[in-house]
């Protein structure tokens, strides 16, 4: 008789849990128990946010860095570090004024010049190039005042400060700040509400975060990212326990606090633990979807890519992703679900069970010649990894050489970046997700952009849609920018940026004695919890 997965963990696990923890969890000194928290969550293998934009490296610059502005639950930005700030009557002289009590780690205070160097180095990226193009200077007035002047007005410069989209900004000192874009910051001296503990750092098991007691947190209640960052706890130690089955044996023993992606067919095993809950952070739900290397056969051909778009049965990737109907929905639009922007202009590709021979034929019109196509497959991230199995299987049905590539998440993050061909080392086709909140945003999501080479990994290029992204900007009204948002989705479900496998809300799973998580779409921020 077969057992099923579920069965063998709900059998296994009493006996199991504590040698399967103890197993994987390093034995060292430490704060009490009660003032350590212990998650199980994805590491970064590249600690720079502007290098990296994976959610492991921002949550990790999430805890050790600050930031100017940050957005509240009502995605209103906020000042965070700053104390005041003016603009002046013509809109293109913005004054900022850092508020009292901002220290780096090394004890040296945070200075206006190491939020110009911050903003300079930013501005190279995608997330922050607008604000680069349309500024005429960034320079410091005095050690604690900054000015940001414009070439014309920029409505949205506030809001770009204090965006989570893509690649926030976070305020380094100016030594790290100091260098071009592609290279690497590793020295992981913040000025956040959290300091890296590297004598403690084991890459690829653990990393270590100690509550930085000279941190001054704003006066105001937690909300969102914005708020006071209020530590309450000693310490927090991220590991890495790639096996489930393990890490919540691991939950259940009390050796772990909290799991950040426990797969969906282990959710019963937890709702029915006295000691464990699942939780849902972020409410408007993760859309996953499929990226494809624009530079590389076959995917340089838009036909390959509208073959993609048609191949795709949304139903049957929310039933590996999100079993359960209600953790998952399809998704249509590329400003996504629930957002003020979300449409559905050409969406008529989208059909209950996808179109197999559609596809088939789209790869005939694209030229396809048996071409290897290689899909990244993170094997730590459940919903990823058994939608990459399920793509595979669906391009091998239409005549596709499919190969699947495992590795861990920070493998993929590593091998998205290189642009060879895939006999080389590069790669055809990776899975990621982005909340959906940040499809509202399509100049700070670098998912919504189509300038090439110089954009996000897949390397997407559409010159008439990037002119009507260039516009965004300077829309003054809703209804301008609605209207704006059916164009450009009009253009990009013609090229095919990327396509969608449908949305899920994924819950965490926590003990009950961990409480106090703030809930924020696509990162866990570490400040205001507590553990009984």
């Amino acid at each position: 008789m077969a057992i099923s997965r579920r069965e063998m963990i709900k059998a296994g696990l009493a006996v199991g849990a504590v040698i399967s923890a103890q197993s994987v969890l390093r034995a060292q000194t430490a704060p009490a128990a009660s003032r350590t928290v212990r998650m199980v969550v994805g590491l970064p293998s590249v600690f720079d946010p502007i290098v990296s934009t994976s959610t492991e490296t921002i949550d990790h610059a999430f805890a050790i860095y600050d930031t100017l502005f940050a957005p509240d639950s009502q995605s209103t930005p906020q000042p965070q570090m700053v104390g005041k700030w003016s603009v002046a009557d013509d809109k293109k002289i913005y004054t900022f004024e850092l508020r009292d009590g901002l220290n780096w780690h090394d004890g040296t205070p945070v200075t206006a010049a190491d939020c110009v160097g911050s903003i300079r180095r930013w501005g190279q990226t995608s997330s922050g190039q607008l604000l680069l193009e349309r500024a005429r200077d960034i320079s410091k007035k005095d050690d604690k005042t900054f000015t940001i002047a414009l070439k014309e007005p920029l409505g949205l410069l506030i809001d770009l400060l204090a965006s989570t989209s893509g690649q926030p900004l976070f305020i380094m000192r100016e030594r790290d700040a100091d260098r071009p874009a592609t290279e690497k910051v590793t020295a992981n001296i913040g000025s956040g509400p959290f300091k890296f503990n590297q004598a403690l750092a084991k890459p690829g098991a653990s990393f270590t975060y100690d509550r930085n007691e000279q941190y001054v947190p704003r006066k105001a209640v937690p909300d969102g990212f914005a708020g006071g960052k209020i530590v309450k706890v000693d310490r927090v130690t991220r590991e890495d326990i790639s096996d489930q089955q393990t890490a919540l044996a691991a939950l259940q023993a009390g050796e772990v606090d909290f799991l950040s992606s426990p797969p969906a067919d282990l959710y019963s095993v937890i709702e029915t633990d006295p000691n464990l809950v699942l939780q849902v952070m972020d409410k408007g739900g993760q859309a996953l979807l499929a990226r494809m290397n624009c530079l590389q056969k076959p995917f340089d051909n838009v036909k390959a890519r509208q073959a993609m778009l048609h191949l795709i049965d949304q139903e049957a990737f929310l039933s590996v992703a999100a079993p359960d109907p209600k953790y998952g929905r399809t998704i249509t639009s590329i400003f996504g679900s629930n957002t003020p922007f979300s449409n559905d202009e050409n969406t008529g590709w989208f059909k209950k069970g996808g179109d197999p021979e559609k596809a088939r034929q789209l790869f005939k019109e694209a030229g396809y010649a048996g071409e290897k196509v290689v899909i990244l497959q993170p094997t730590d991230w459940a919903q990823a990894s058994d939608a990459a199995q399920l793509l595979a299987a669906s391009l091998r049905k239409v005549g596709i050489d499919a190969e699947l590539a495992p590795s861990d998440w920070g493998g993929v993050v590593a091998r998205r970046a290189n642009k060879s061909p895939v006999e080389n080392g590069g790669w055809s086709i990776f899975i990621t997700s982005s909340s959906d909140y940040t499809f509202s945003d399509p100049i700070g999501n670098p998912i919504l952009l189509a300038n090439g080479e110089t954009g996000w990994y897949g390397w997407a290029k559409n010159e008439e849609y990037e002119a009507l992204r260039g516009k965004w900007a300077n829309m003054e009204t809703l209804e301008e920018r609605k209207a704006l948002a059916r164009k450009m989705q009009r253009i990009w479900w013609d090229y095919v940026g990327f396509v969608f496998l449908g949305q899920y809300v994924g819950p965490i799973a926590r003990r009950k004695t961990l409480t106090g998580l703030i809930g924020v779409p696509d990162y866990i921020p570490m400040w205001n919890m507590q553990k009984a």
